[in-house]
């Protein structure tokens, strides 16, 4: 994880400085029984060394916590959103807090209406999960009053307290992964670009191409589901493109992809290389199995959840952007160009 600015010791560099796991750091932290005393001793070492102080918020040391938090959450019907949700929601739990949760499927009024329920349950604070354009953070902002929130893969800003994935590392990545094994036409998959996360990789995607002299033959926008994939694919097959790799957004539009063209009889990777993003739980037994980009989602929600009990602590804590970095993930879907594809 690196930030815009210094910042304190979190339980998360407890945890990797010491060799224990998250939950395991937040038992010795809150004197639960189930711990043996060689985790206890290494966990006080990590803290004495770090200078590790705990929130006030999480000791349930702030005069006026009700130890609850509130989740406004769009896009649950997709992996990266529900995923974020459940690990923020475990980080929180693991550290003693109850959470509530806000669907919404709007991102304008559903989400204003959200942040003013959330106001009346009376939450130490917030965490949004609003990955597409909708309301501006001074927005936000205005209706939240001094209720502490932090953003989860939303704008990508450090005016505000924010939490985000590295979504231009990913995909500069991968696209520079398919460059080294020669490919030079490419045709991209992008997801809705009212979503931040997907206009970052496909400008990404687009500046890597350009910067390596290589062609974005055609970019299709969809919409993150395997049959958006799907019909993409059949679009560029139909339209008769020259190309040997695609670059989808995410493994569920790489999945539609490697249907029809296998439905077209072109082989992957032996004549068309396919890169998905995300890394489900899924893309290890495609046919062939997907190479892709891996998030911590189990980090994202732990970060996410320890900027929220560090405004709640101490409101001074400085607006920043908090970045987790993904991890590249080479399976059998990408191969060399070959002479004659």
């Amino acid at each position: 994880m690196t930030s815009s600015g210094k910042t304190r010791p979190t339980m998360l560099d407890v945890a990797e400085l010491s060799g224990v796991s998250y939950q395991t750091v937040s038992r010795v932290i809150n004197n639960h029984p189930y711990v043996s005393d060689e985790a206890r001793r290494r966990v006080q070492e990590a803290i004495d060394t770090l200078g590790y102080r705990p929130s006030k918020a999480a000791r349930n040391l702030a005069a006026k916590s009700t130890k609850t938090i509130a989740i406004v959450l769009y896009g649950s019907w997709f992996h990266g959103p529900v995923e974020i949700a459940l690990n923020v929601e475990m980080a929180a739990k693991t550290s003693g807090y109850d959470v509530i949760i806000s669907n919404v499927t709007e991102t304008r009024q559903q989400v204003t209406e959200a942040l003013h329920h959330v106001k009346d349950w009376d939450v130490d604070g917030i965490i949004m999960i609003v990955p597409a354009q909708g309301l501006s953070q001074d927005e936000v902002h205005a209706i939240s009053g001094t209720l502490p929130i932090v953003q989860i893969d939303s704008q990508h800003t450090a005016d505000y307290p924010t939490v985000t994935l590295d979504e231009a590392a990913g995909t500069r990545q991968i696209v520079e992964h398919l460059l080294s094994l020669g490919h030079r036409r490419f045709c991209e998959i992008s997801g809705p670009l009212d979503w931040f996360s997907a206009q970052v990789r496909h400008q990404t995607c687009a500046d890597v191409l350009r910067a390596h002299g290589a062609e974005l033959v055609q970019h299709i926008e969809s919409n993150w589901s395997t049959p958006g994939g799907y019909q993409a694919t059949r679009r560029l097959l139909n339209a008769n493109l020259d190309f040997t790799a695609i670059v989808a957004a995410n493994d569920n539009m790489a999945l539609g992809a490697l249907r029809a063209l296998y439905q077209a009889g072109i082989s992957v990777p032996g004549q068309v290389s396919v890169v998905g993003y995300d890394d489900i739980a899924e893309a290890a037994y495609f046919t062939p199995p997907m190479t892709t980009i891996r998030h911590n989602f189990i980090q994202l929600g732990a970060v996410g959840f320890e900027y929220l009990l560090q405004l709640i602590d101490d409101p001074r804590t400085p607006s920043e952007r908090r970045v987790v970095t993904p991890t590249f993930v080479l399976r059998e879907s990408t191969a060399p160009v070959t002479a004659k594809r």
